[in-house]
């Protein structure tokens, strides 16, 4: 088996040196334009700069999106922004409209194009003739099934790369082109700048077809009826090497750095361990559990496989949320005591959960909880307050501390 790509998402560039730490191949951020995702930092030009620069000190590419579809105003600032980018030497980027596709080719030749999902690829001609017209990457729909996907491959020149999203959130609408947004909200998804008006409750009442219904809650909550299942394929990595996508993406711009970093470094695990193995693979348990320990709604395996379990979850638009990060490492010393970063309230006698790059997650039990002083105390109650504690072995710096809720 060909070993894939992980593509994870940088919103900020605390995600980008978490997503590089816990084992990208590849990370894909914004700037402050242009970019499918307003709610997320994004980067300055100097940001773009810095996060470059480290990437790539890393070994690691940089996809920066300009997938939007632009209006007539927008299209008078690419020029100067896709020089900025030929400049800083970013190794592709993600746009999904043919006059944005045209000022690339002309203001940022040597970088290579990527195809978005905004421009809903599902067949080998439309395939093939991005490729006609420079692109080196479709980065596919994701209502297609492996099969569909197995087509495009066998029917598409050989050079050009197929990447598919694996995990994250859905969207109700065609790869995202939605109006709903718009219409509820006045803010342009394909602006990058959608309400997530799907996740909303509606009541929903059709007098005139008897016989054609849609599940409806009978409370006061009213139903979810557009609010879609999240994507978890880490069970199924096998096939999606064998249908031919060569690039594995995470959904998750605006999620936290420690959800960038907990999936990114499962599915890490999971693609190494796959290595090597020709197919006789079983993904462990410990790393199907450690997609359940960020906050996720039902996990469903999309339109891949084209079964019943692509369903709506109808009951409310809440995430599951079962773990918290209380600290993360700072520094530690040959014996195993850290200076920690507090980010939610814990206590002495905690049972904690310790997430590291490339490992299995380990026990630790806080029987001594320090101050930054020295001072021993009960609690770690104030929000980004320094602390100290044991762990059970030396750690670099990014690690995380987690507790299970009650």
């Amino acid at each position: 088996m060909i070993k894939p790509e992980l593509l994870s998402p940088a919103g900020d560039m605390e995600k980008l040196k978490y997503a590089i730490h816990y084992g990208a191949d590849a990370v894909y951020l914004a700037g402050k334009s242009f970019g499918m995702r307003t709610a997320s930092a994004n980067f300055t030009g100097e940001e773009l700069r810095t996060a470059i620069e480290y990437a790539h000190k890393k070994n690691v590419r940089v996809y920066v999106t300009v997938n939007t579809l632009p209006r007539n105003e927008d299209l008078l600032l690419l020029p100067e922004y896709l020089e900025l980018l030929s400049e800083l030497s970013a190794d592709a980027i993600i746009l999904s409209d043919l006059g944005v596709l045209s000022l690339a080719k002309k203001y940022a030749p040597t970088i290579s194009i990527h195809v978005s999902t905004q421009a809903s690829v599902v067949n080998h001609l439309s395939a093939s003739m991005w490729h006609s017209m420079g692109a080196d990457r479709i980065v596919l729909a994701r209502e297609l099934s492996l099969e569909e996907i197995k087509e495009i491959r066998a029917k598409t020149p050989k050079e050009l790369s197929l990447e598919a999203f694996v995990h994250g959130a859905m969207c109700m609408s065609y790869s995202g082109r939605c109006l709903l947004s718009q219409y509820m909200a006045s803010r342009d998804p394909n602006r990058g700048n959608c309400a997530q008006a799907c996740r909303w409750k509606y009541h929903l009442v059709e007098e005139l077809r008897p016989g054609e219904y849609l599940p409806i809650i009978e409370d006061d909550k009213g139903t979810f009826i557009f609010n879609s299942k999240d994507l978890c394929m880490i069970n199924h990595i096998p096939e999606l090497i064998d249908a031919g996508i060569e690039s594995l993406k995470i959904e998750g711009r605006v999620k936290t750095f420690y959800y960038v970093a907990a999936v990114t470094n499962a599915y890490r695990r999971a693609i190494d361990i796959i290595e090597g193995k020709n197919g006789q693979w079983t993904l462990p348990e410990e790393l199907r559990s450690e997609v359940l320990k960020v906050s996720h709604r039902e996990y469903c395996t999309g339109f891949y496989f084209r079964n019943e379990d692509i369903k709506q979850v109808y009951e409310d638009a809440t995430s599951i949320r079962e773990w918290d990060v209380v600290a993360v490492v700072n520094d530690c010393d040959q014996d195993g005591f850290a200076i920690c970063t507090q980010k939610n309230r814990f206590c002495k006698g905690a049972v904690l959960e310790l997430l590291e790059p490339f490992h299995s997650p380990k026990e630790v039990f806080v029987s001594e909880l320090y101050d930054e002083s020295g001072n021993l105390i009960d609690s770690a109650p104030h929000p980004q307050m320094n602390v100290k504690l044991k762990l059970p072995h030396r750690v670099l710096p990014m690690a995380i501390l987690r507790q299970k809720r009650d």
